[in-house]
C-alpha cells in the first residue's frame, strides 16, 4: 500500500511539476489548449461510460463544463500568484481589469441566475389540471381514530 502511495505521489510530481513535465517546452498556452483537449475526450469516455443515451449530451456537457472551468481555475490562480511573486502589487492600487475578473464576475453572475431559477420554480404555484382541496378528514379526525 505504501509503495503505491510513493508511485502516486512521484506520478503526481511529475505530471504537474513543470521542470519535469514532458510538454515543459511548450509554451503555456499550448499546454492549457492541450488540457482541454483531454479534457473533452475524457469527458465522453466518461460519459459514455456513466450516462444512459437520452441523459448523455446533458451529462457530457455537465463533466465538460466542469472540467474546463476547473482547468481554467487552475490556471488563472496559478497565473496569479506568479504574478504577484514578481510584482509585489497589491490589486487594489493598480485598478486594471483583466481577464480574470471579468471572468469572476460572469461567474458570480451567472450563479445568481441559476439560484434564482431555482427558487423560481420552487415558488411556482401548482400547475396541475387535477385540483386538491386536502385529506377528507382533518387531522384530528384522523387521530381520534388510532385512539379510541
Amino acid at each position: 500500500m505504501e509503495s503505491l502511495k510513493n508511485w502516486m505521489v512521484e506520478t503526481a510530481n511529475i505530471m504537474f511539476d513543470d521542470s519535469k513535465n514532458d510538454l515543459r517546452s511548450l509554451p503555456k498556452s499550448v499546454r492549457l489548449q492541450i488540457l482541454i483537449v483531454l479534457s473533452f475526450i475524457w469527458s465522453t469516455v466518461f460519459s459514455l461510460y456513466v450516462f444512459s443515451l437520452t441523459s448523455f449530451i446533458w451529462g457530457w456537457a455537465g463533466v465538460v463544463l466542469a472540467h474546463i472551468g476547473l482547468i481554467i481555475a487552475v490556471y488563472i490562480t496559478f497565473k496569479f500568484f506568479h504574478k504577484a511573486n514578481i510584482e509585489k502589487k497589491s490589486v487594489f492600487e493598480t485598478g486594471n481589469y483583466n481577464p480574470a475578473k471579468i471572468f469572476v464576475v460572469f461567474f458570480i453572475i451567472f450563479f445568481i441566475f441559476i439560484f434564482t431559477k431555482g427558487i423560481d420554480v420552487l415558488t411556482r404555484t401548482n400547475s396541475y389540471s387535477i385540483e386538491y382541496d386536502g385529506p377528507a378528514k382533518s387531522t384530528l379526525e384522523r387521530i381520534k381514530e388510532f385512539v379510541k
